[in-house]
């Protein structure tokens, strides 16, 4: 059993095997969230490793509020933003007018998909949609946060999300034909 408070002291005394008992916890999940970041396993477990360098190196930074799954989310998140920023992958519009919330179209429910062929689907996404869907619909992050990580506008990440919905909507019709 996994015991966060115990685990924390010591891994925060830099306990090895500490260590290698957190990221055992957290590792699978949080390679599940690089994968939807990054084109391909090499890149997500670059991103991996990078983050949990940067957990380790900042867990005593980490003061309880929240969880600790939470935070190491947050740094897996911002580290595979700046993995993608490096490669130059994230090209967003500027300067796009507001669109009004009408004009969003939801993504159907894709019942009859598999989930593996959903996630390859949001994966085939280019990066720039594919990174706003993924803050915005599936870590629940608000237009105004991702703006602010991105370096956009409001307005160019609901654009993207838009488009990102269409063009997944699109792309989930042409697999169930």
């Amino acid at each position: 059993m996994f015991q966060e408070k115990e685990m924390l002291d010591r891994v925060r005394k830099g306990d090895r095997k500490a260590q290698q008992a957190l990221y055992n916890h957290f590792a699978p999940r949080m390679l599940g969230l690089c994968f939807r970041y990054c084109d391909d396993a090499g890149d997500a477990e670059d991103v991996l490793q990078d983050a949990f360098i940067r957990v380790f190196r900042y867990i005593g930074t980490f003061n309880g509020e929240g969880s600790l799954e939470g935070w190491v989310r947050r740094i897996v998140v911002n580290t595979a933003l700046n993995h993608l920023k490096k490669q130059s992958l994230t090209r967003f519009q500027a300067d796009v007018d507001a669109l009004p919330e009408g004009d969003q179209p939801a993504v159907a429910a894709a019942s009859t998909l598999e989930l593996e062929e959903l996630l390859r689907l949001i994966r085939s996404l280019p990066a720039g949609y594919r990174v706003v869907f993924n803050m915005y619909e599936i870590e629940g992050y608000s237009h105004a946060e991702i703006a602010k990580m991105m370096g956009v506008s409001v307005n160019t990440s609901k654009s993207q999300l838009m488009k990102a919905r269409r063009m997944l909507q699109k792309r989930i019709d042409e697999s169930e034909l």
